[in-house]
């Protein structure tokens, strides 16, 4: 929902620093594997409740996610790029809520399995909208230049970075955090279905 508000705000100093990173030699699927591995870090860190920790994990691995693309615009925009992208941010979002499984699995396993749920929803009305799209020409900007269509919703990747910072910092309330936000992700995939329904219909 944020997501396009966000990208003006971001976007001009993220430029900037990819630029410069891209002049050094360093490429973009190089930051995308660097994010990826330390974020990947936030499991044990939140297995073991050290959620400071976690939350540099999570803030290191959003820079990353930022700054790949960034050197992606200046180096040209590649296929294996942008599913590098897409793949490792699912499994990067669905380990943050294994990890707070972990940290205490009476309490939050239910709500975590919730959770993981409704980003299936979300993240597979989202991919199958943008083979479509693609299929039939279909393309937008709204959200800074893609590999892939990118459709908008009620939770975007600003909202899901806003709901992982929360919850290293409130994680008592993780179960009811996490009830809410999957209700909301719901409500998105409801929303990219009935806009599929609307566009692609014949």
């Amino acid at each position: 929902m944020f997501d396009a508000w966000m990208r003006r705000k971001i976007d001009p100093p993220l430029e900037r620093l990819g630029r410069s990173l891209s002049d050094n030699g360093i490429t973009a699927n190089r930051i995308t594997w660097v994010g990826f591995s330390v974020g990947m870090l936030v499991i044990p860190a939140l297995g073991f409740q050290h959620y400071e920790a976690a939350l540099a994990c999570i803030i290191f691995n959003r820079l990353c996610d930022g700054l790949d693309g960034a050197v992606a615009r200046v180096k040209g925009i590649t296929d294996l790029g942008g599913y590098l992208d897409i793949t490792l941010d699912f499994l990067f979002y669905s380990a943050v809520v294994f990890g707070f499984a972990l940290a205490n699995p009476q309490e939050n396993a239910l709500a975590a399995a919730f959770l993981i749920f409704s980003f299936v929803g979300t993240g597979a009305s989202f991919l199958s909208f943008a083979i479509v799209a693609e299929k039939r020409g279909v393309s937008t900007d709204i959200r800074g230049q893609k590999s892939i269509y990118y459709l908008g919703g009620l939770t975007e990747g600003t909202e899901t970075i806003f709901l992982f910072l929360a919850l290293c910092i409130w994680p008592q309330h993780f179960s009811l955090l996490a009830w809410v936000f999957g209700s909301l992700c719901w409500l998105t995939t409801s929303f990219r279905v009935h806009a599929a329904v609307s566009l692609f219909k014949d």
